[in-house]
């Protein structure tokens, strides 16, 4: 909800220990094993109040003659809210182009997962970060958030005197990267393939939507063998795989 630069990065720096002190657990709690942690995926309108809600509750105040200064709040919020609606999210701002246009909400995480895992390091626990990019369809928006994960990893890993393995890599889960896939390992040391994306986008059907309207029926009739958010489809998505 930050307007500018500065406000994001003051709010950043609140979630930051927080970030970490999840990290430390998850990363203790898996000693010695490969741990992949993904950077923030979900479109950010999943963070804020809901737009009808807010929308209502701006109306009346104004109906209300509400003191000047809460309904300016709530008009903020709603801008706000408004600026950050999609008409399709799930193919919007989110996953790496969040880290793009916000560089930095995922140079706090880096910083989080790094920082955790210095300090197990240090404590004589063994840790096996693997950090994970989401939602790449292009080599060409892996490349500038895996070497910024890097710089970021390799001067804190320095700074701190000790050594510490770690991995950058990606989730498959759009067909362009998985047609693309070589020119994407080129820099990452590693993929995951998120088959739910990836029927969605390949089958071009929402999960959320599909289920609960045509897919069964698709199943009961026999157009679709098994629901392919359950059962792999080797044909297509497979393939893709």
């Amino acid at each position: 909800m930050a307007d500018t630069k500065k406000s994001r990065a003051e709010a950043l720096e609140k979630l930051l220990p927080m970030q970490k002190a999840d990290f430390l657990g998850i990363l203790k709690a898996m000693e010695g094993l490969p741990v992949i942690i993904r950077l923030l995926d979900p479109p950010l309108h999943e963070f804020l109040p809901n737009l009808e809600d807010t929308l209502i509750e701006v109306n009346t105040l104004k109906i209300k003659n509400t003191n000047s200064v809460e309904l300016a709040k709530k008009e903020k919020l709603l801008e706000i809210i408004k600026s950050l609606h999609e008409m399709n999210p799930m193919l919007g701002l989110r996953g790496c182009r969040l880290g793009l246009l916000y560089p930095e909400v995922y140079e706090m995480q880096i910083e989080a997962i790094i920082e955790a895992a210095i300090e197990l390091t240090k404590q004589g626990i063994e840790v096996k970060p693997e950090i994970m990019v989401p939602l790449i369809s292009h080599a060409n928006e892996f490349k500038p958030i895996c070497k910024k994960a890097r710089e970021i990893a390799n001067e804190k890993i320095k700074s701190a005197g000790l050594k510490l393995e770690y991995k950058v890599g990606t989730m498959i889960e759009l067909p362009r990267a998985a047609l693309t896939a070589d020119k994407i390992a080129e820099d990452a040391e590693f993929f995951s393939y998120g088959t739910n994306d990836l029927t969605q986008t390949t089958f071009g059907i929402s999960r959320d939507d599909a289920e609960g309207k045509f897919l069964l029926k698709y199943v009961e009739e026999k157009i679709l063998e098994e629901n392919p958010f359950e059962v792999l489809d080797r044909e297509g998505v497979g393939r893709l795989v």
